[in-house]
């Protein structure tokens, strides 16, 4: 247990040392709304997604994160509108970040859309000392920080159509610091810059496959590279496979329970030493769509 909490302690030091990243999702496909604000209404439906993720399972104060969204077209406008609400918890801090998102449909051609949008969201911190036991109770590094707050924006491009997608984005363009009463940084909010990109290959009638990337790059810490290839059967259940570079490797499942109704689960196994003091991780998502006669998908996106 000893081994655990120093393992956990020094990547926590790490962690506040260089930046404060974004919550980590393995299902970032579906969750595109967290990361990229030009998303908004770009399914053409309302879309109510919900996720939890419990990271490094077995290691004390290991992340844990909770994600709900809400976004939608705006009907006879190129505008779309988002709401996203995200709980990250990692060791003795709190973090709750709300969002409002808008975007601006541009058709391109017949096939594509380009879609423009930005973020504007409040950030809500929590750092509880007493979860640290610190050596040296003054300790001006580790002083109580009770929900300090800081605003933010961002901004985002999406192209895409029915088989493919590409975007750029900046959550946060505001590299905000949380402090404790003394003025000394705790926590540094760096820019999380992202790429994302998929395309929808239909093998037959019934079989489609779709490879996908992330990339975010965030100053002062290492490329994060997730790509992944999922395959749909019967526009209704999903299987496939992602890898995190050098951080882990996933298997993801869903399956679409009714036409506005999908379910989802992915399971993480490290790759880096790390594996030895945790069972992996585990995330589960929900997204239910609102349907009209007008708006009805013959067959689900896949994306």
């Amino acid at each position: 247990m000893r081994t655990k909490i120093l393992i956990f302690a020094l990547m926590l030091t790490c962690y506040s040392a260089l930046a404060q990243q974004d919550a980590q999702y393995t299902q970032y496909m579906y969750n595109t709304i967290n990361i990229n604000p030009a998303y908004a209404g770009s399914r053409g439906v309302m879309s109510i997604f919900g996720l939890h993720r419990t990271q490094w399972v077995g290691l004390q104060g290991a992340p844990t994160t909770n994600a709900f969204s809400l976004n939608t077209p705006i009907n006879n406008s190129n505008l779309g509108v988002g709401l996203s609400v995200v709980n990250d918890k990692i060791g003795p801090t709190n973090d709750n970040t709300i969002s409002a998102d808008v975007s601006y449909t541009v058709q391109m051609s017949e096939t594509f859309k380009l879609n423009f949008g930005i973020k504007a969201s409040g950030n809500i911190f929590n750092l509880d000392r007493d979860k640290l036991n610190p050596q040296d109770p003054a300790d001006d590094y580790l002083q109580q920080v009770n929900s300090e707050f800081s605003p933010n924006l961002g901004a985002g491009v999406y192209l895409h159509s029915d088989k493919m997608y590409l975007g750029l984005s900046v959550p946060n363009f505001l590299q905000d610091k949380k402090y404790s009463d003394n003025d000394y940084a705790v926590f540094q909010e760096r820019m999380n810059f992202y790429a994302i990109g998929g395309y929808v290959f239909e093998i037959s009638p019934s079989i489609k496959f779709k490879p996908a990337f992330l990339t975010k790059i965030v100053t002062g810490s290492p490329l994060q590279v997730d790509v992944s290839g999922n395959f749909l059967f019967f526009d209704k259940l999903m299987l496939g496979g992602a890898y995190r570079w050098d951080a882990a490797a996933s298997a993801l499942a869903g399956f679409q329970i009714t036409d506005g109704l999908f379910i989802g689960y992915s399971y993480d196994m490290e790759t880096t030493r790390l594996k030895h003091y945790n069972s992996g991780s585990h995330e589960v998502f929900l997204r239910f769509e609102l349907f009209n006669k007008v708006n009805k998908m013959v067959s689900p996106r896949f994306f």
